[in-house]
């Protein structure tokens, strides 16, 4: 990918998202109150034949989740919909996608920014036609301690104790190339 490619693709959604967060966050901060609510895709946990969306599209999650703590203290949220819905962009996907309508998405961002949702900030939400889910927030899943910097055989020697967690895109593209093999469609 050239940086000709990867350029417009961060300016248009990461960059596009910021602008729109500087302009409402010192109107929110005075006024003591705001919701900010972005939009993001599945794109944010990884692609395939999109750095540079994804990356983009991750971004926007890292900054609306830097807002509602950066906000948090002027009674500011700013949470992200990563919605499921037909556009022209998701017409050209080459596979069948389960997607619901984009009027879908209105009722959860009117709730986002209504009284009822105050309390809910930092929030990552799929919406998809009667599909609502939460995605977990990044925290620390293991760890191994030493007095002491690291050397690298001692990372390897212990290095299970830590792991790694498997990432799901990876489980679901395994799921994609077997159901493809085997003649079926793989997102049904």
């Amino acid at each position: 990918m050239s940086e000709e490619e990867w350029d417009p693709v961060i300016e248009t959604h990461l960059k596009g998202t910021f602008t729109v967060f500087r302009a409402a966050a010192p109107i929110f901060r005075e006024q003591k109150s705001g919701s900010m609510v972005s939009f993001t895709s599945g794109a944010f946990a990884g692609s395939v034949a999109q750095a540079n969306y994804s990356a983009a599209k991750g971004g926007i999650v890292s900054l609306t989740r830097s807002a509602a703590v950066g906000m948090y203290k002027y009674g500011v949220t700013a949470n992200v919909i990563a919605p499921v819905a037909k556009s022209r962009m998701s017409g050209q996907v080459p596979m069948e996608l389960k997607m619901g309508e984009p009027e879908d998405v209105a009722p959860m961002v009117a709730w986002l920014v209504g009284p009822d949702s105050r309390h809910v900030t930092g929030q990552i939400y799929t919406v998809n036609g009667g599909h609502i889910a939460v995605w977990d927030q990044p925290h620390e899943v293991r760890a191994m301690d030493k007095d002491g910097r690291w050397s690298v055989e001692e990372i390897s020697a212990r290095f299970d104790e830590v792991g790694q967690e498997r990432m799901g895109m990876i489980d679901r593209l395994e799921a994609m190339a077997k159901a493809a093999a085997a003649g079926d469609k793989p997102n049904s």
